[in-house]
């Protein structure tokens, strides 16, 4: 009987599920990122939409699948740092969700950084979308932004990938 109750116990604390934070919002990712803009004269300035698909319809329009989106933000210059003045996420309505920093913060040559949409972090909708805007110096590559939006299900798997597109 004993052992009985136990493993009731057991089962029981481990059937729950605590609520997890949303990994990508985690200020400490991006605060060792952060950086001092030089004189805005001296850089060229622009904007770029994502659009993003952390939920697809699947049967139906009142069934959703849930994705986990990585949004890759990429410095693809050889020898110069770029910066990223803002990135935020907006829901399908149009709402801001969230912006991911308060302060610029800098790429160097070829580096890379994630924005995870984790798979379980439903605020964006089915039209969620990004807005980044950005500085570089004259005479270097803008930035690269694509996303890759990804799940899995039993033995069936859906992936693909979108790229941003300059709008100023």
């Amino acid at each position: 009987m004993y052992q009985l109750g136990l493993l009731l116990l057991l089962l029981t604390l481990t059937a729950c599920n605590p609520e997890r934070p949303i990994s990508s919002v985690d200020p400490t990712n991006w605060e060792i990122r952060r950086a001092a803009l030089p004189l805005p004269d001296s850089l060229l300035s622009g904007a770029t939409y994502l659009s993003s698909y952390s939920q697809i319809y699947t049967e139906t329009e009142h069934h959703t699948f849930d994705l986990t989106g990585t949004i890759s933000v990429r410095n693809i210059n050889l020898r110069d740092s770029i910066f990223i003045r803002r990135a935020a996420y907006y829901g399908t309505a149009g709402e801001l969700v969230r912006t991911y920093f308060a302060d610029p913060i800098v790429l160097r040559p070829l580096e890379t950084v994630a924005i995870i949409i984790d798979t379980h972090d439903r605020a964006g909708g089915t039209g969620d979308n990004f807005y980044f805007e950005w500085s570089i110096p004259p005479g270097t590559h803008e930035p690269l932004f694509e996303g890759i939006f990804i799940s899995t299900y039993g033995q069936q798997g859906i992936s693909f990938t979108t790229r941003g597109v300059r709008v100023e």
